[in-house]
């Protein structure tokens, strides 16, 4: 049911970028191109770096650009996945749709541990004072666990995995994630260590309408907009290559914690939502999204296959958004 159809091979590749880019050798993956390898793309400006954009996608890659078109390798994470997670997952090798966000001098790293088809998963965070591989201060400091679900019968009805952090204009934090098992959700967090209030509940915010099943609703973004906070989500199947129906439905609210309501009103939780990216002849299964503001220009950043080279798997797409008269993203064609 999970939707990496393909991850074995897709770690192998990562994993063979990985070892060319330490060992200081030539390899195509590693060197600049317009279609990186990146699946479920999180992307950020930062600050008191090179300028540029940073990517860190499923896999544990990360990439740098300066003008969102050609994309170099810039290294990764961790060397391995830490041990609490390699314990609580048996099987997982890298973690799974990163989210990145600086707040107050700090980078918090939230992913997701898991294996294919399995609600045993589980949400880590790290957190660094510096994105630049190159620079000598960066080190990823693992905070361990900050959410799990587990595949025991009756147990938690959702799925720990595509975290995404939301902070609100009141800087209250909200953790969203979710993938089938009833959709997407989200818990308050505790600014002071990024993890749940001892009282924090995990609430409902999109799921697909009834009569859809499975349940195909994945990787929440929250993107605020003037007065709205805007919540995209992919729906349907990912990682199939030309057989992928992933797209990219929106909906939007005045509070982060919803309701979510699509263009005709419909709320989220009752499986609304308008598509605003979805294939074409040439690039298939759009999805896996984050969005960035940059400039006075909105871009969102996903993956899609291409149909003229699916070798490459699921690789980066950047498009840039406009906004129509009332409100809403309408997604361009990708910048390359």
């Amino acid at each position: 049911m999970r939707k990496y159809l393909r991850l074995r091979d897709r770690a192998k590749q990562i994993a063979l970028a990985l070892c060319l880019f330490a060992l200081g050798a030539p390899s195509a993956i590693a060197q600049t191109t317009e279609e990186p390898p990146a699946p479920d793309p999180a992307a950020i400006i930062a600050p008191n770096h090179k300028p540029g954009f940073y990517v860190f996608a499923t896999g544990e890659g990360i990439w740098f650009s300066t003008d969102l078109v050609e994309w170099a390798y810039s290294g990764q994470v961790f060397s391995q996945l830490p041990q609490w997670a390699r314990s609580f997952v048996p099987g997982a090798t890298s973690y799974w749709a990163p989210d990145i966000t600086l707040y107050r001098g700090l980078y918090y790293l939230y992913y997701a541990v898991s294996t294919f088809g399995s609600q045993r998963s589980a949400i880590g965070l790290a957190v660094n004072q510096t994105i630049d591989p190159s620079d000598p201060t960066y080190n990823w400091q693992d905070r361990g666990m900050v959410i799990e679900s587990t595949s025991i019968p009756f147990g938690p009805n959702f799925n720990a995995i595509d975290p995404h952090l939301v902070i609100d204009k009141d800087r209250q934090w909200f953790l969203f994630f979710g993938s089938y098992w009833s959709g997407i959700k989200f818990i308050r967090l505790d600014p002071r260590n990024g993890k749940p209030f001892r009282d924090s509940r995990i609430e409902p915010v999109a799921k697909r309408a009834p009569e859809v099943s499975p349940d195909a609703i994945e990787g929440a973004y929250v993107f605020r907009h003037r007065d709205f906070y805007y919540l995209f989500v992919s729906w349907d199947m990912c990682c199939a290559g030309l057989a992928s129906t992933y797209k990219v439905a929106v909906g939007r609210s005045r509070s982060v914690a919803g309701p979510y309501v699509d263009r005709k009103g419909v709320k989220m939780l009752d499986g609304g939502g308008a598509i605003i990216l979805k294939s074409n002849s040439r690039w298939i299964g759009p999805g896996g999204n984050s969005v960035l503001h940059t400039s006075g220009e909105d871009y969102i950043f996903y993956h899609a296959y291409d149909a003229e080279n699916l070798s490459l798997g699921e690789v980066l797409r950047v498009s840039p958004i406009s906004w129509s008269s009332d409100g809403w993203p309408v997604v361009g064609p990708p910048l390359q």
